[in-house]
């Protein structure tokens, strides 16, 4: 039990980490575009971005490496189940623990040939893969998958027929190979593809193969990015915003191709911003007359205790805001479906995208 208690050498590690210095540039750039798209709740979302010492960590436990006592101890220092029974479809194994306090658990380091009890994530960052309702057999895509996170959720909520995870960059690929070995047993890694293609390009490589699509976009990292040591980089990432709503909607079209009729998509990002979150959906699903929304405001409503959402959304997407004590997010998630079309349509569409 000890392993699991955090200790006041940790505790003062982790306070070190957390003196950064905020980027001024970013954190005055992200207060005129925020204002104007968040309104009055722009004020109590910067408050927790730029306090990093209120962030919550949840921990999703791993099913293929049990941790005995670790339930237990986590109950003994205020953490709760997440999402209890609030989603009829998940399993019994999938079991994730958040608290109110803010602080982070003990990291596991990669042992090889060692599986990992549980993983570190910011709690939102689940709902992208509930929304998602992978089922046992189903052919998935993690089009953008590293760091790993999604991908080890969604493991532990089925068993797909065959699991496609896809990373085109380099070093992060790597990461998301460790990440994968470090969770999943050998029987499962099998049915795992772990590839470094250009996702604007799978659809075209493996058009109408797959049930579910998960779109994690690479986005403007907004909690991240206020914290940006460099401050050349910061201004460089800035002015580099602008494309990175092109990129995502390149990937979703790529991932519509991929897509089977009747197949879902998810799309989901880890910004505020309007520009790549609901105008590149908005755009997707004006020029794509084969796909549709799907209705994802019940499931926002059985996860409301936990989460803090932004008011106005349409139906088909959320925007989790971080406030103190529900300090998720930012997570965007939208959810789309691919019709069935006739033959004509069929040839139409695919000579058009």
């Amino acid at each position: 039990m000890e392993e699991y208690l955090l200790t006041s050498r940790l505790e003062k590690k982790t306070k070190g980490k957390l003196q950064k210095q905020i980027c001024q540039v970013v954190l005055d750039h992200f207060e005129k575009q925020y204002t104007a798209e968040l309104g009055d709740a722009w004020s109590s979302v910067r408050d927790v971005l730029t306090s990093p010492w209120c962030w919550q960590h949840a921990l999703l436990l791993n099913r293929f490496s049990p941790s005995p006592g670790l339930e237990s101890s986590l109950a003994e220092q205020g953490y709760h189940p997440a999402f209890p029974a609030a989603l009829p479809y998940l399993p019994a194994a999938f079991r994730c623990y958040s608290r109110t306090a803010p602080g982070r658990f003990p990291a596991q380091k990669h042992q090889p040939g060692r599986l990992k009890g549980y993983y570190l994530l910011n709690a939102a960052s689940l709902l992208p893969v509930l929304a998602l309702e992978v089922r046992d057999g189903e052919d998935v895509l993690d089009l953008c998958a590293a760091p790993g996170g999604k991908s080890v959720a969604i493991l532990q909520c089925a068993c797909p027929g065959h699991f496609h995870c896809n990373e085109y960059d380099d070093m992060r690929s790597r990461w998301l190979e460790q990440t994968i070995e470090s969770f999943i047993p050998d029987p499962l890694v099998n049915l795992i593809t772990v590839s470094k293609l250009d996702g604007r390009q799978i659809g075209d490589l493996q058009p109408e193969f797959y049930d579910k699509v998960l779109v994690d976009a690479p986005c403007s990292n907004d909690r991240s990015w206020l914290f940006s040591a460099d401050p050349q980089q910061a201004v460089l990432r800035l002015m580099q915003r602008k494309e990175l709503s092109s990129l995502q909607f390149q990937l979703l079209r790529s991932a519509v191709k991929a897509l089977r009729p009747g197949g879902s998509l998810v799309y989901s990002t880890c910004t505020l911003s309007r520009a790549e979150n609901s105008d590149v959906i908005k755009l997707l699903l004006s020029s794509c007359s084969n796909v549709m929304p799907v209705d994802i405001s019940g499931m926002a409503r059985a996860v409301s205790q936990e989460f803090a959402f932004l008011s106005g959304t349409q139906q088909h997407e959320l925007l989790v805001l971080p406030e103190k004590g529900r300090a998720w997010g930012p997570m965007y998630v939208a959810k789309l479906k691919k019709v069935q079309m006739s033959s004509d349509q069929h040839q139409l569409f695919f000579l058009l995208i």
